[in-house]
């Protein structure tokens, strides 16, 4: 009798344990549902609180008392007198950044980002500063990423791009779209080119004998390929659609920048910021926390960035990565 007990309690437990797991695996899933929901949320900073904060700590540091008061007094005449000038009052830039990849990955971000603007902005009145840091990558992504920076511009948004560092290819086609580009003197502005590279190993399979068949409908369905034969035809096409990109790159930069001479700076060179000001390229020299610390002077700054909102499946996964990572360091203290 005794045997078939322990049988049952063995069944049970089993049991058990196929249900807890059964139910966990249930509960991952409905979590997991959660990713379908809006996974971003915008994030706001107020670039004139951050320098406020700044000058207070130092003052409160290297300044007397009298010195103090004195600063204290001229700012608020300053902002009397701002109040009382007859230019517009209550000026607001928006600040967005991008960082650029082969891909433009981040041109959903910044469209979210720029819905969030555009039903904030006023138009004629509100300025939008977005930060380039890119050397260029897809036709596609960065021609959807300019795309994107056309909609200020086209609802009369005053749109100024930064270039700190490299906005180059399609960096620049996102750049050019601006009413104002501004560079470093050093950053890397220009390469108004388009490049394919496209590795062929046709000779590599003879060579072993390989035989690589692609079947297609239609001629140009597959001009070049990787492990077919590349023809004179199908590279000659091919060296069309590049200059056909190529002269719509142009097209787009002549529309936003008429003073462009492209017959110098559309053969994919690249120019340091100094020689783009004087080919026109840009506008200003200055680095972006030059700009933005001379804007706060006019402006309310409002720095706008994408953070990615966690699930509450992930919440609960952090917690425990946190705790195991808690319970590590204890063990190490302890051993130590």
């Amino acid at each position: 009798m005794a045997f078939w007990l322990d049988i049952a309690a063995f069944a049970l437990k089993a049991l058990l344990i196929v249900a807890a797991f059964g139910a966990l695996a249930g509960l991952i899933a409905w979590l997991a549902r959660g990713e379908a929901r809006e996974d971003r949320e915008i994030e706001i900073e107020s670039l004139n609180e951050r320098y406020e904060e700044k000058h207070a700590r130092l003052a409160s540091e290297f300044l007397t008392r009298k010195e103090r008061k004195a600063a204290a007094k001229g700012r608020k005449k300053a902002a009397k007198a701002k109040a009382n000038a007859s230019a517009p009052s209550g000026k607001r830039l928006y600040l967005l950044s991008f960082k650029g990849d082969i891909g433009a990955s981040g041109v959903k971000r910044l469209g979210g980002e720029i819905d969030a603007v555009l039903t904030i902005a006023r138009p004629g009145q509100d300025d939008v500063v977005v930060l380039i840091d890119s050397p260029g990558g897809a036709v596609t992504g960065y021609g959807l990423a300019a795309t994107q920076l056309m909609r200020l511009r086209d609802r009369a948004i005053n749109l100024v791009v930064c270039v700190d560092q490299v906005a180059a290819s399609g960096g620049y086609l996102m750049a050019c779209v601006a009413n104002r580009i501004v560079a470093a003197p050093f950053a890397i502005v220009g390469s108004i080119g388009v490049v394919a590279q496209i590795p062929n190993v046709n000779r590599l399979l003879k060579k072993n004998d390989i035989d690589f068949e692609e079947l297609t409908a239609g001629e140009y369905k597959r001009s070049v390929s990787i492990f077919g034969e590349i023809t004179p035809a199908g590279r000659e096409h091919f060296r069309g659609k590049l200059d056909a990109t190529h002269d719509a790159f142009k097209a787009f930069v002549k529309q936003s920048r008429p003073q462009v001479d492209l017959e110098r700076v559309a053969n994919g060179d690249t120019w340091l910021g100094r020689e783009a000001l004087d080919l026109g390229l840009v506008d200003e020299l200055a680095a972006s926390d030059d700009y933005l610390f001379r804007a706060r002077e006019t402006a309310r700054i409002y720095r706008l960035t994408t953070r990615e909102r966690k699930t509450l499946l992930q919440q609960i996964l952090g917690g425990f990565g946190f705790r195991a990572a808690a319970l590590a360091r204890a063990a190490l203290g302890r051993l130590g």
